[in-house]
């Protein structure tokens, strides 16, 4: 007797940050609309989105914002994530047209100011694998390494999307020496300059995995400091409380309360003029081409509203910048 089983539902987690800075770092900054507003971020993100949408074929959807306080990470480090470069001010202009665009795609957002993205992706991704989904999170973040499971992998957008890089629990582990659940501790060693932790002065990744693998744990580390070499002994006895303080920052919480409820994040009846719409008042005209074919798609017909699509004007196409545009991110 055959048994036929429901496919495996799939969700996609998009850290919205990391994707809007890889979108304006990434489209010349030059890209602007015939009056003059720079519209390379929303360009690149939507291009990127929409070709997430292409390969991905997610049943539910979230992009997760950083709210731009301060977390309680902030509260327990004061500098937490100084010493970053400053980000030109005209990536911060940019980012009200990024959340209008994220309406236009009807896609559902959240964000807190006492957690970072990172924390929604830990806790819709968790939440997600415990009910047998299976969840893409889309982010360039390390801290997401250690969410990567049987249910979970990690995709590092590359050339746009169209060469993403996969990570499951394996790949974790050949990129850093240590498993999904030892990526704290290793941060914990190693540091991390980007969040601004420092980890154990003169520890660098190779000897923080080399530990991890020999011990398993940071506690275990220094359980265990006299089966350990002096110098690298006395390393890790001057800097031991920062050692797992740093654990603890790079650790990502996986049970807050969702905004959003696993029903709320499904992407079904999706109404598409409004992104028609916003790509033909910022002159997308490439984009609207594409979006355009993407809803001529199985999984288009499916899950957008494609019998009433409103195509826009041919009068707002503009030759130059459509040419220009085929070059970038495709």
């Amino acid at each position: 007797m055959l048994c036929y089983h429901e496919p495996v539902k799939h969700l996609v987690l998009v850290d919205g940050h990391h994707l809007m800075y890889r979108a304006y770092w990434a489209i010349p900054r030059t890209l602007k609309t015939r009056s003059g507003e720079q519209s390379n971020t929303a360009f690149g993100m939507a291009s990127m989105l929409l070709a997430i949408l292409a390969k991905e074929e997610p049943d539910s959807l979230v992009v997760c914002f950083d709210a731009g306080d301060k977390t309680f990470r902030h509260e327990e480090h004061d500098e937490y994530k100084e010493g970053r470069a400053d980000t030109p001010d005209d990536f911060y202009a940019q980012i009200p047209r990024v959340m209008e665009l994220m309406k236009a795609f009807n896609f559902p957002v959240v964000s807190d100011p006492h957690y970072e993205a990172d924390d929604f992706l830990a806790s819709y991704a968790t939440e997600a694998s415990d009910q047998g989904m299976r969840v893409t999170i889309v982010t360039g973040d390390k801290d997401a390494f250690q969410l990567a499971s049987e249910n979970i992998r990690v995709a590092i957008p590359h050339k746009g999307y169209n060469q993403a890089e996969y990570l499951g629990p394996d790949e974790v582990y050949e990129k850093l020496g240590v498993t999904p659940a030892q990526v704290a501790a290793f941060k914990g060693l190693s540091g991390d300059s980007s969040d601004n932790l420092k980890g154990v002065n003169g520890i660098g990744p190779k000897t923080a995995s080399g530990l991890i693998q020999q011990f398993g744990s940071l506690e275990e580390i220094y359980n265990n400091l006299d089966d350990i070499r002096p110098a690298v002994r006395e390393k890790l006895e001057l800097d031991k409380e920062q050692a797992f303080f740093c654990e603890r920052m790079a650790e990502l919480v996986c049970d807050i309360d969702l905004p959003l409820s696993m029903e709320d994040i499904q992407l079904e009846n999706i109404d598409p003029n409004s992104l028609i719409e916003f790509f033909t008042e910022l002159e997308f005209t490439l984009l609207s081409k594409r979006f355009i074919k993407f809803l001529e798609t199985a999984y288009g017909q499916e899950h957008f509203q494609t019998d009433e699509v409103t195509l826009p004007s041919s009068s707002s196409e503009v030759g130059v910048k459509s040419e220009a545009q085929l070059s970038l991110f495709e």
